[in-house]
């Protein structure tokens, strides 16, 4: 068996080709990109009260629909990727990476903006940003400890729940709503908002109970 045998593939051919060689790495490049784009936005047009907004609201709508197609999209990498066999290294890092960077950024922003910041609260934020960090340390630890740490179908429904919620925020700013309507959207947004940290908190709680139990069988 010589070398070019041990790399013939898929794996091989990324290794020869570099990381960018194929779609799922591809996509989540453009997701990051995508997330940086939306927060330059945010930085440069979204300061403003929303009296202005209702003049313009252009800038809004290309935000609400670069975010929404990011978001949508974060099951496209990892699913070309196992169905074609390229899972990388730099996938497992980078895809969970930019999901994080698109929620929380797009959060720390809408928290503090004039439009955004009655309806998201800063501390809600603080504790969905303290969910990830605890949970990141707790799957860095199991890890090292040679145990799988994967996903569960509760740190999904968060992330979708979480998105819903960011998608609502801009949605309201980027459609033109009369009063009444207006008024009825802000209470079922602000409901998604608590509905994110509820399902936030019983992520990490959910977690913590499984670290629990994996800790208790190494020690056994």
């Amino acid at each position: 068996m010589t070398a070019s045998d041990i790399t013939d593939g898929p794996k091989g051919a990324m290794n020869r080709d570099g990381v960018f060689a194929h779609w799922p790495n591809r996509i989540t490049m453009i997701r990051f990109v995508g997330a940086l784009m939306l927060f330059a936005i945010f930085a440069i047009w979204g300061d403003v009260e929303r009296e202005e907004i209702a003049k313009d609201r252009t800038v809004f709508l290309i935000a609400f629909w670069l975010f929404t197609v990011v978001a949508a999209t974060d099951f496209l990498d990892g699913y070309l990727a196992r169905r074609d066999s390229l899972v990388t290294a730099f996938g497992r890092i980078a895809d969970p990476f930019t999901d994080k960077v698109l929620i929380l950024g797009a959060m720390v922003y809408l928290t503090v903006m004039p439009w955004s910041e009655p309806r998201l609260p800063a501390s809600i934020v603080v504790a969905i940003i303290a969910r990830e960090f605890l949970v990141t340390g707790i799957r860095g630890y199991v890890e090292s400890l040679g145990r799988e740490f994967p996903a569960d179908g509760f740190g999904k429904i968060k992330m979708i729940v979480q998105s819903i919620a960011v998608a609502g925020l801009i949605w309201m700013e980027a459609f033109p709503w009369g009063p009444w309507w207006y008024s009825l959207w802000g209470y079922v947004v602000e409901g998604l908002v608590w509905l994110t940290l509820f399902a936030t908190i019983g992520s990490g709680v959910t977690y913590v109970l499984k670290t629990k139990d994996i800790l208790a069988g190494e020690d056994a």
